[in-house]
């Protein structure tokens, strides 16, 4: 487990402020691994084949890795909705996110499943646990022969989306879908809510198709988005123990810090260039625990 990248938004802003030459060019500067670009504000979904081999090429002159790529799209349309017009367009914009990760060399991309009920977002219409289940099923199925014609890993992230909880759940889900292809992308700070980050190796194994590094603070017993600091050694995840236990499974695949200080809110601005060299000089601390 020698690769830790640094998720773009940190850097690049959640409207895409800066441009993946400049990530690169900066993620070159600090010596880091890799970077994961955000797609849908630092990338476009529409990147041409010609676009997205010559940022590649360009990575690659830099000796910056481009294993995984993420976005929030899945938080606008939600490939579980009730309404079919919505999970058409949600699958769409997946399939083009598919396409662009093939043409980068990326092997896996960050996709989130949708949600029963979003907190911070009441004007999405709620969906019940079984249809999200039912719906993101079926909009699933159709990505997994693009995935797997692609040869890119279709990872969903375990998110605050009151749907597929625990290990076993996300174990129950997958399974259904017999890919090599289709995995979840364990963020180990955002399961502490309800379980520990160590557990979900051993449980999911070859599901782990990409993990997410930060941390969570825990009050009253459990917590809320103030939890998520900026500080990756603050908080309850045991380092030690997931690498261990991603250790023992075999796991070789990417691992990004992705930090998105909530515990600033109201204030919370991205970009933010003093963070992310404070997480480039932390990713270095990582890489020993790891």
């Amino acid at each position: 487990m020698n690769y830790i990248a640094l998720n773009a938004w940190i850097y690049c802003g959640f409207g895409g402020e800066k441009k993946p030459r400049e990530f690169i060019d900066w993620a070159a500067a600090k010596g880091l691994d890799g970077v994961e670009i955000t797609v849908g504000d630092c990338l476009s979904v529409d990147t041409t084949e010609a676009e997205a081999k010559e940022l590649a090429a360009y990575a690659k002159s830099k000796s910056v890795g481009l294993r995984s790529l993420a976005t929030g799209a899945g938080w606008g349309k939600w490939l579980c909705a009730d309404d079919p017009a919505e999970r058409a367009e949600a699958v769409e914009f997946v399939k083009k996110y598919l396409q662009l990760a093939a043409w980068l060399g990326a092997e896996t991309v960050l996709v989130v499943p949708g949600a029963t009920r979003v907190a911070w977002d009441a004007s999405h219409a709620e969906v019940s646990y079984l249809n999200a289940w039912k719906n993101a099923t079926e909009s699933i199925r159709e990505l997994v022969p693009v995935a797997e014609s692609l040869g890119v890993n279709l990872a969903l992230e375990n998110v605050w989306n009151r749907f597929l909880i625990s290990p076993m759940e996300w174990k129950l889900f997958l399974d259904q879908f017999s890919s090599k292809r289709v995995g979840i992308y364990f963020d180990a700070a955002n399961c502490c809510l309800n379980c520990r980050p160590q557990d979900f190796p051993e449980i999911l194994g070859d599901y782990i198709k990409a993990v997410h590094l930060k941390n969570f603070e825990e009050s009253d017993c459990a917590g809320g988005l103030h939890g998520f600091g900026d500080d990756i050694f603050k908080g309850v995840v045991d380092f030690k123990a997931l690498f261990a236990a991603l250790d023992k499974i075999g796991y070789k695949g990417p691992m990004t810090v992705e930090m998105i200080p909530f515990s600033r809110l109201p204030d919370l601005v991205m970009p933010d260039a003093a963070l992310a060299d404070k997480m480039a000089e932390q990713i270095a601390e990582l890489k020993k625990l790891a």
